[in-house]
């Protein structure tokens, strides 16, 4: 065999090699980590459409399913450097996204039961003064949410707005779960004072459920 076969050879037998290694989930996560685009997009290709069919089975709505599977691709590389996975790379993604839905369909729910009970107040509830009474509250809660100290700001948004339970929190953030719970524990106990303060603690019981929500 001439030396241009073998260098040949070499070359296919490295290129299967990478084939190869891409498939496993630790070599895959840790090309990740490095900011491997190819390992990125053979992830992407790999999954995007099975997650999307699986979201789509909680939530049926196409569009919305494709947005919730991008987010979860979109924090995976943000946070690439960060990640712990102790299960499957499949089973984390299919985790995230089912939560991802199920939080979007709790925020669908007491959407819904909030605007109920608007509905059903009538004529006691005058309008312009709920608005102002809601935007009063808003602004307290963004404002206290900012003051939050950075990891606990940070965990509180994670399972708030994000839908990240605290087992997925404390993977992405390589904290204990008991730490997470207690982050978010704080951050609603200072919500809770501040709304109590600015007299707004029932309207945000009662109306929006708002300590669940934002």
């Amino acid at each position: 065999m001439n030396t241009i076969e073998t260098d040949t050879i070499n070359r296919e037998t490295i290129r299967m090699s990478k084939s190869a290694n891409l498939s496993d989930d630790a070599m895959l996560l840790a090309a990740l980590k490095r900011g491997d685009e190819r390992a990125y997009r053979h992830l992407f290709d790999a999954y995007y459409r099975k997650l999307v069919a699986f979201a789509n089975r909680m939530l049926t709505d196409m569009d919305l399913s494709r947005g919730v599977v991008q987010d979860v691709f979109v924090m995976l590389f943000d946070r690439r450097e960060e990640i712990t996975i102790h299960t499957s790379l499949n089973a984390h993604l299919h985790q995230s996204v089912r939560n991802r839905c199920l939080n979007l369909i709790k925020r669908d729910k007491m959407k819904k039961e909030h605007h109920q009970r608007i509905f059903d107040a009538g004529d006691e509830i005058e309008t312009p003064s709920l608005n102002i009474e809601i935007e009063e509250l808003e602004a307290v809660i963004r404002v206290t949410v900012d003051e939050l100290p950075d990891q606990c700001r940070r965990i509180f948004r994670m399972s708030r707005n994000e839908g990240l339970s605290n087992q997925e929190i404390a993977e992405t953030l390589n904290i204990s779960k008991r730490t997470v719970e207690t982050q978010i524990s704080k951050a609603l106990k200072k919500l809770r004072e501040e709304l109590a303060k600015n007299q707004l603690l029932p309207p945000a019981l009662i109306l929006l459920g708002a300590l669940f929500v934002f």
